[in-house]
């Protein structure tokens, strides 16, 4: 059995921890990502220490030249892990300890691994979101470009996956420049509010020492302190924005990559996708699978499945600190990744998406979507808008009987239905009349998708510069 001397808490214990226990509430082999979270927050906290006298300035340079051997250590490989020693603050601290012997040992004082692990989680997030968000852009960007590729290329627009109106792909697009839009905003708001500092708070009640909790969050760029020690070490919210961020984004990234696989397939033949996004199958040659698109919309499911832990395992939890806490990480860390990747691989994809421009026309052109422009029409000659909705489905029951599309029926024909048309009619029974007719602001119509367009690069400089 170990010898109970080897744990950094061990002085209260008669016995050593069962190895069992030991490995099952070791949580190194996935927190150790936090390494430089852990000793960048170390070094603030070190320097702060030799600011109120705790440290003096020959400790405190022992420990900045430990924790830098200890960096070059770990990016090497060459550093001692142990699951022994639990999590990675504590192989952290075990190694200061052998680099600069009584100084290691002094680093602890004032804090605890309480607000010491709040704290790297809040700095590792903060990293990840400033990643992340540049990726957003860049998929922001993307879709933004097709769209000024399409601003007239004339689709079909669905509701219930039924024709209803035609509408240009640009516009198309910008439906999802505006949801990746609102994804960064709710990021946004997520790093302010992670970016607040619980070094201080110590396990719970704060500390004896002076410390100088202000001093620490310059250091670490933060913009605040936790102002209550109590929810600083126990606070986990910002963990939870950041998954909630996650699975909205994923509601935005599984519709988009919904469209793509429809849109792929022989039945739509809107768009083909580059080779080296996708796949073949093993047994049938002509196939060529969407996997990309597939498995973003598949990665939802653990997106989700993520967030829900985190409110889980919150749920009920007394004040202050807990050891489920530790189960935070694996979840959070895991929407971390699933969200950088599938958007780098979305915003590396989208830029080489082709449009068949005529198969989207040929589609548009079916289901009768011009007959709400139909029924405007009759509304704009008097006639109220039920009385015109009425007429107009018949003459789309008409139609269907023919084989015909509205802008192919005669003027006699339409006027059999209702004495109000005219010739000026086939104006706005073509898809390149209706869409052009849609010209309030943020529709349809060339000339509105063309101010979106404008306006989305606005909004992408003032996003930047905000």
């Amino acid at each position: 059995m170990k010898d109970k001397s080897t744990k950094p808490w061990g002085g209260r214990f008669t016995e050593a921890t069962d190895e069992f226990v030991e490995q099952f509430s070791a949580s190194v082999g996935f927190d150790q990502r936090m390494y430089r979270q852990d000793i960048l927050a170390s070094r603030a906290h070190a320097r702060m220490l030799a600011r109120i006298g705790v440290l003096d300035e020959q400790d405190c340079d022992k420990l900045l030249q430990a924790l830098d051997t200890v960096t070059e250590e770990i990016e090497s490989g060459s550093f001692p892990w142990n699951s022994a020693l639990e999590d990675v603050h504590m192989n952290i601290e075990s190694r200061l300890v052998e680099l600069a012997g009584e100084a290691g040992k002094r680093l602890h004082t004032g804090r605890s691994r309480n607000d010491q692990v709040a704290t790297d989680v809040r700095l590792y997030l903060r990293a990840a979101i400033d990643e992340i968000d540049p990726q957003l852009e860049k998929l922001q960007r993307a879709v933004i470009t097709l769209a000024e590729q399409e601003v007239d290329t004339i689709m079909p627009g669905f509701t219930h996956l039924q024709v209803a109106q035609a509408i240009t792909f640009g516009h198309h697009m910008l439906a999802w420049f505006e949801m990746i839009h609102r994804d960064r905003v709710r990021l946004a708001q997520c790093r302010e509010n992670v970016n607040i500092s619980p070094l201080g708070a110590a396990a719970l009640a704060g500390s004896s020492f002076a410390l100088d909790r202000e001093f620490v969050a310059q250091q670490l760029q933060f913009t605040g302190l936790c102002e209550n020690s109590l929810d600083a070490v126990s606070d986990r919210d910002f963990a939870i924005e950041f998954c909630a961020f996650a699975a909205i984004l994923f509601v935005h990234l599984s519709r988009i990559a919904e469209e793509l696989v429809l849109w792929t397939s022989p039945q739509f033949n809107f768009v083909e996708l580059p080779d080296r996004f996708c796949t073949g199958s093993s047994i049938m040659p002509q196939k060529k699978n969407p996997d990309v698109p597939e498995l973003v919309r598949g990665k939802s499911a653990r997106v989700y499945a993520n967030l829900f832990a985190l409110l889980t395992l919150m749920k009920s939890q007394p004040l202050a600190y807990n050891k489920d806490n530790q189960e935070d990480k694996e979840p959070l860390f895991d929407s971390i990744d699933t969200v950088n990747d599938c958007i780098v691989a979305f915003a590396d994809m989208l830029p080489h998406l082709q449009v068949n421009r005529s198969r989207l026309l040929a589609a548009a052109q079916q289901g009768y979507a011009t007959a709400t422009d139909l029924a405007d029409y009759l509304v704009r000659k008097k006639i109220p808008f039920r009385d015109a909705h009425e007429s107009v489905g018949k003459i789309v029951q008409y139609a269907i009987t023919q084989s015909k599309r509205l802008d192919e029926l005669s003027v006699q024909e339409l006027q059999e239905f209702s004495p109000h048309v005219q010739k000026d009619v086939f104006g706005i029974l073509s898809v390149q009349g209706s869409v052009g007719s849609k010209n309030t602001r943020g529709g349809t119509s060339p000339e509105q998708v063309a101010e979106q367009i404008k306006r989305a690069h606005q909004r992408l400089k003032a996003f930047k510069a905000g």
